[in-house]
């Protein structure tokens, strides 16, 4: 009996020291692990280095649990039996879950944005908040916060905003029929010149877009820095309003010409 107390008692203390041992050594290999795939990969995919850190950690405690209940004396068997079984129930009933597991690779792979770009991801428009293998997290511009599951966002075309230097910005207006083209031409494309924020290259342009029903409709485009989009084309909108103004250039309310054929006679 005395020796059955010991044995268990050594048992018992070398199981603690598996996990003492396995936790200090999970814990140093993961480090070392973490800093080996950031320095390869350049920080480039950060996404990437914290989900295999994470999985090699859950393996790695997977196998000390194992030895210590080997050391124990408990029969794995059952439980590694039970485990595939449950396993598999799991993967069923959290398939969509898997997807967006797997949708979260790709973007980590790929890469399409990152956190603080503005972006329009399955309809939504906003700035990446958040990013992890599971969903992709969005501040809107009236400051809601949106959480789009991965499997959704990868699934869908992805717009973003941020990822190149420059944009362009274009301002669409229309003028009178009776109103010289050619000075309201020159006289939008002087004006969004010297719109602070505007590059000279690509040059800005002003050209007619189309002939609507009630207007000569331009188009003036010029190129800005991506950051300073909204307040080039905020000014740009209110400064060739004015400029118009300035010159005599007309706007034309929205109209339509009814003609009318034939009148029926009136009877008194």
């Amino acid at each position: 009996m005395m020796d059955m107390i010991l044995r268990g008692a050594i048992n018992l203390g070398y199981a603690g020291l598996m996990l003492a041992v396995g936790y200090f050594a999970i814990k140093y290999g993961s480090m070392l692990l973490h800093k080996a795939l950031a320095k390869a990969e350049n920080g480039k995919y950060a996404l990437v280095v914290r989900f295999v850190t994470s999985v090699a950690e859950k393996v790695a405690w997977t196998f000390v649990v194992v030895m210590v209940l080997e050391k124990l004396g408990v029969d794995i068997g059952p439980i590694i039996a039970g485990l595939g079984v449950t396993g598999f129930v799991l993967g069923f009933a959290f398939q969509e879950s898997l997807g967006s597991l797997a949708s979260g690779m790709m973007i980590a792979i790929n890469q399409p944005f990152k956190v603080g770009d503005f972006v329009n991801v399955s309809g939504n428009e906003g700035t990446i908040t958040a990013l992890d293998m599971m969903a992709v997290t969005l501040a809107t511009p009236d400051n809601r916060k949106i959480t789009i599951p991965n499997k959704a966002a990868w699934g869908q075309p992805i717009i973003n905003y941020s990822a190149l230097d420059k944009r362009r910005v274009e301002i669409i207006v229309g003028i009178a029929y009776g109103a010289d083209i050619s000075l309201a031409k020159s006289t939008a494309l002087e004006t969004v010149k010297a719109i602070p924020g505007v590059l000279e290259d690509p040059a800005p342009m002003a050209e007619v877009k189309s002939l609507d029903d009630s207007a000569v409709t331009l188009t003036v485009r010029c190129w800005t820095k991506t950051p300073d989009f909204w307040k080039v084309y905020f000014a740009g909108v209110q400064s060739v309003k004015e400029a118009f103004d300035k010159v005599g250039v007309e706007i034309p309310f929205r109209q339509m010409d009814l003609y009318i054929k034939d009148m029926p006679k009136q009877t008194l």
